[in-house]
């Protein structure tokens, strides 16, 4: 069983904080805190509990990104349809597949990925015109700020289902990958496109926590989960405020970190 340490609820706070604010679940900072603070667990307890504490992080971010209303509730449905059928398929395929091998080139990967984001930064235009193939969208904010926005729905969809099934192959929260997905490939305003991510994330983590739940994964250390939800509450909060304050080039860059950390793990892993 897992003891209680006090750095839980710093971690939560700093999970919830970043991982709201990039629009992803914050397990690229939770799962290598986890594996620090409790070197005996077995892979299968931190992942459940790092999973359940990503679904915590994006309720309580999406809450608050609600507010500011810059969720895309459509598209992030349709993401989410997409999203976790292809988790559930990429973790079945990990029976399939050495992972050592998909975990050395999937990390080289997204090393490749975050240097892209630090070398072309770049912010979204608010408006953009629409295309025959295009879905246009229009979010206007809180403060009567709009977005306008066009992309290729089915594309959208398909291609959800293949960060879907990266997430799952690889064991990592799919926002990582989303949050790129939409900016780059989808035109969403970087704003938009975090907020979006973090609401379609909470369908996906909250299924997987149930299935971990359900196989009993947590066990009795559940008991960790409330003491990180303690900081990642707030934190969420605390995250989606700050995105209000940053540029969306500023919020690239921290993408970009998260990707690198992300690959050098997976890279640690496959060896």
């Amino acid at each position: 069983m897992l003891s209680y340490s006090p750095w839980l609820i710093w971690l939560g706070l700093l999970t919830g904080a970043y991982g709201t604010l990039i629009g992803i679940g914050g397990g690229v900072i939770l799962v290598p805190a986890l594996l620090l603070l409790y070197p005996g667990a077995t892979p299968d307890t931190i992942t459940a509990i790092s999973l359940a504490a990503v679904f915590l992080n994006s309720l309580s971010g999406s809450i608050a990104y609600f507010r500011q209303r810059r969720i895309d509730y459509r598209s992030g449905l349709l993401f989410a349809m997409a999203t976790v059928p292809g988790t559930i398929i990429g973790a079945w395929a990990t029976h399939f597949l050495r992972r050592d091998v998909f975990s050395f080139i999937f990390g080289i990967m997204l090393i490749l990925l975050s240097l892209f984001l630090q070398l072309r930064p770049r912010e979204k235009t608010k408006m953009a015109s629409s295309s025959p193939d295009g879905t246009v969208c229009t979010v206007v904010d809180a403060r009567g700020e709009t977005f306008v926005y066009s992309y290729n729905r089915p594309l959208g969809i398909a291609l959800s289902f293949g960060v879907g099934f990266l997430a799952g192959l690889a064991g990592i929260g799919g926002g990582v990958i989303l949050v790129p997905v939409l900016v780059y490939l989808l035109c969403f305003p970087t704003h938009i496109a975090t907020a979006t991510s973090h609401f379609t994330l909470t369908f996906s983590a909250l299924a997987g926590s149930l299935t971990h739940a359900v196989t009993g994964s947590y066990a009795y250390n559940w008991q960790v989960l409330p003491y990180l939800a303690i900081g990642i509450i707030p934190g969420a909060q605390l995250g989606a405020w700050l995105s209000r304050k940053l540029q969306g080039i500023t919020i690239i860059r921290f993408l970009a970190l998260a990707l690198a950390l992300m690959g050098v793990r997976l890279l640690i892993l496959a060896f």
